[in-house]
C-alpha cells in the first residue's frame, strides 16, 4: 500500500499528476483551491500502487509517495 503526500504550499492544482495517474487516484480539490487560494491535488481512494508517474510529472515536486503498513 501507498500513500500520497501532497505539499499544498508548493502545488498549484495544474492537474499534471491527476491527468498521468494510471490508476485514477488522484483529484485536484477545485473546492479547496477557490477557499484558500493554494492548490491541493489529493488521493482520492486506496489504489496508489507507488508507481511514481505523478510525482515524476509534477513541475513543483510536491508529491512524495510513502509505502505505509498493510
Amino acid at each position: 500500500m501507498f500513500e500520497l503526500r501532497i505539499n499544498e504550499k508548493r502545488c498549484k492544482a495544474c492537474g499534471l499528476c491527476q491527468n498521468a495517474c494510471p490508476r485514477g487516484v488522484i483529484e485536484v480539490n477545485m473546492a479547496r483551491v477557490e477557499l484558500n487560494g493554494l492548490g491541493c491535488a489529493e488521493m482520492k481512494n486506496g489504489g496508489c500502487v507507488g508507481c511514481g508517474i505523478c510525482a515524476l510529472v509534477c513541475p513543483d515536486i510536491a508529491i512524495e509517495i510513502i509505502r505505509t503498513e498493510e
